[in-house]
């Protein structure tokens, strides 16, 4: 999921669209369908070991988390795209009806007016 998100936005960025936010691909999706995919190979590794690895090991997968969700990935990237897209109304569209993380189906829009 990282590799091809990074994949699909790289050449997103060398199309004639590349000046905007990448809505292609599981970025039509996700807004950051690469730091999902970064946290399920921790969250799976931690999955597959954790019967034989002692329980602080969890400590690596939730420090993931909290980096990539909360200081250095997300709200980084959200900021920067709000600050350049932010008075676009195609982009306010794309943010209502997409997933932050979680690759999932468009959401109605009018399902999130109230979220």
């Amino acid at each position: 999921c990282e590799a091809l998100a990074d994949h699909q936005k790289s050449n997103f960025k060398a199309s004639p669209r590349g000046d905007k936010w990448c809505d292609e691909g599981l970025w039509y999706y996700s807004r950051h369908p690469n730091y999902f995919g970064e946290l399920m190979v921790w969250w799976s590794l931690f999955a597959f070991a954790a019967p034989t690895v002692p329980l602080w090991t969890i400590a690596s997968p939730l420090f993931s988390s909290f980096l990539i969700l909360g200081v250095s990935g997300v709200p980084i990237l959200e900021k920067k795209y709000d600050d350049k897209y932010g008075s676009m109304p195609e982009y306010q569209q794309y943010k209502k009806t997409t997933s932050v993380l979680v690759p999932l189906p468009k959401f109605d829009s009018a399902m999130t007016k109230d979220l």
